[in-house]
């Protein structure tokens, strides 16, 4: 198999490059950096994306160096002069400001071609209101997905959820947990960073501390998903209903998407917001609904309302709620109807990646 071609940054401006390499691995891909034009010039035509820095474009223009139909020019927080001048003469250029356009940029690097693509499919999964049940779906989804055999990353991305290892009752298992990630700036070795978080078996944890500050910045939640794109088969993303950036990352990345409606009208309210504010950053998204609700909605009513497609339905389970207490985690015993449901979303999730294969 060739090696697969890589985009091309140009800058001397070493934070802007650390900011630059991060986002491309949270796209999927490595790059090729030069710091001048002399040493970009032979790299730019073989790169499928050029990105140039703020502080080099203008001598990038002067240089001469080849036009490129996909280019993009970066700068981290406000444009020093002159760069909108050159992005006219260069025609056809997209140009991205940081921080508010990591998503955007993480974006264009994951849509280039890869001749090695990540390995791990991930599925975001985002409850409509409060209560609605996503972290028990993505919890009984990485339970499902390691019975299965496949290797799994669980992500708690929602810092003001219940905790996913209080979920799966591992809150005294040894491990990193987000601050410790937050703290090295994202700048880590991702099969280190598998190795030191929170597992059993094939089932990687990544959740908040209950006596630190719960956060999660940009650069380690991209961290987070290079590691487990490049080492693990599955990643499951528990998000937050108030989408902040690194849920926007987590969000943008992800093959597929679910949002956990209560059938019930209060929730159904709340859940039409948080539906408008997915949509801003992806248009697939597909709705779960879970019972039980005083007087329910049909789920096919629920979707209707929210215009998604329906994904499934998870009923009361009181057992499945004992198992939890009990600190066995959600779809432990593989039966019931959040292991099928589970078992459904995987299959699904997973059907790409095998009709790719074949």
């Amino acid at each position: 198999m060739p090696a697969p071609r890589l985009p091309l940054v140009v800058t001397a401006d070493q934070e802007l490059l650390d900011d630059l390499v991060r986002l491309a691995a949270a796209g999927g891909t490595e790059v090729v950096v030069a710091a001048d034009p002399l040493s970009a010039g032979p790299a730019v035509t073989a790169a499928p994306m050029v990105v140039f820095g703020a502080d080099v474009v203008v001598a990038c223009l002067r240089a001469g160096l080849p036009r490129h139909s996909r280019t993009v020019i970066v700068a981290r927080r406000k444009w020093p002069p002159g760069v909108d001048a050159v992005a006219e003469r260069l025609g056809e250029v997209h140009v991205c400001l940081l921080p508010d356009g990591e998503a955007w940029l993480v974006d264009r690097f994951a849509s280039l071609p890869h001749s090695d693509p990540p390995l791990a499919r991930t599925i975001a999964v985002i409850g409509g209101s409060g209560g609605a049940g996503a972290s028990i779906l993505a919890g009984g989804l990485a339970v499902t997905a390691v019975r299965a055999g496949h290797r799994t990353l669980l992500v708690d991305g929602d810092p003001l959820g219940g905790g996913l290892d209080v979920l799966l009752g591992w809150e005294a298992q040894d491990g990193l947990r987000w601050p410790a990630l937050a703290q090295a700036g994202g700048r880590v070795d991702p099969p280190g960073l598998l190795r030191a978080l929170p597992q059993r078996g094939d089932l990687v944890l990544l959740s908040f501390a209950r006596d630190e500050p719960a956060s999660v910045p940009s650069e380690a939640m991209a961290a987070a998903l290079h590691a487990g794109r490049r080492a693990r088969d599955v990643i499951v993303a528990d998000l937050p209903r108030r989408l902040d950036d690194p849920s926007v990352l987590a969000l943008q990345t992800a093959d597929r998407a679910v949002l956990v409606v209560r059938p019930e009208l209060r929730a159904l309210a709340g859940a039409r917001g948080v539906a408008q504010a997915i949509r801003v950053h992806r248009g697939d998204l597909a709705v779960v609904v879970r019972g039980p609700a005083p007087v329910p909605l049909p789920p096919r009513e629920v979707a209707k309302a929210l215009e998604l497609p329906l994904a499934g339905v998870l009923r009361a389970e009181p057992d499945m709620l004992v198992e939890i207490e009990n600190g066995k985690g959600p779809a432990h015993a593989a039966r019931g109807r959040l292991a099928a449901l589970c078992r459904e979303l995987l299959d699904n999730l997973l059907h790409e990646r095998r009709s790719a294969a074949a």
